[in-house]
């Protein structure tokens, strides 16, 4: 038997009621939409909160899933408009990227080789910070959540052209901030 897509995870749980269908969605996608959340309201804690209630508003019912994208496009663009929501509602706040999460050690891994990885990871996220906003969530949904152009221009509702010329500047931009610091990636 094959493993079931996002989708037909989504109509399992929404014809069935079946709690580990939705389990399965949040297993797979919790992670990285809290991480993509974070990049927008710079808490981690809010992050999370938002997190929670996009699955709680996909539990809700499908209010607004069409299957013209993709589920994990779908939960990002509810993702997305909560945390817009949630910053006219509360004033930023900018909180240290030490609070990251931190990558989990993988068995037989050398505690050398996780701090590189970690300390790696770090730099990155810490040069992505300093990026404009635009180029860091279109870099965050195409290279970390590999999403495809189309997929990035739904969420972020921008076209497909735009998405592509964000990335260009987004990549020189990160590779100036990197360069900056002094990191080798």
């Amino acid at each position: 038997m094959h493993e079931k897509t996002d989708e037909e995870l989504y109509k399992i749980f929404l014809h069935t009621g079946r709690e580990e269908a939705l389990g399965i969605l949040m297993d797979r996608h919790s992670a990285s939409l809290t991480l993509f959340l974070y990049n927008y309201v710079n808490r981690m804690e809010d992050a999370q909160e938002l997190m929670l209630d996009a699955f709680a508003e996909v539990a809700a019912g499908p209010t607004l899933f069409s299957g013209r994208s993709s589920f994990k496009t779908w939960l990002f663009s509810i993702g997305k408009n909560l945390a817009k929501m949630h910053l006219r509602k509360r004033r930023f706040v900018t909180e240290s990227l030490d609070e990251f999460p931190e990558k989990a050690a993988e068995e037989g891994s050398f505690p050398e080789e996780m701090f590189l990885e970690q300390e790696r990871n770090r730099q990155l996220y810490r040069a992505l910070s300093f990026v404009k906003e635009e180029y860091r969530m279109v870099l965050m949904l195409v290279y970390f959540e590999d999403m495809s152009y189309e997929e990035a221009a739904r969420v972020m509702g921008k076209s497909k052209k735009q998405i592509y010329h964000l990335i260009e500047r987004g990549k020189k931009a990160l590779k100036e901030q990197l360069e900056k610091a002094g990191t080798e990636l």
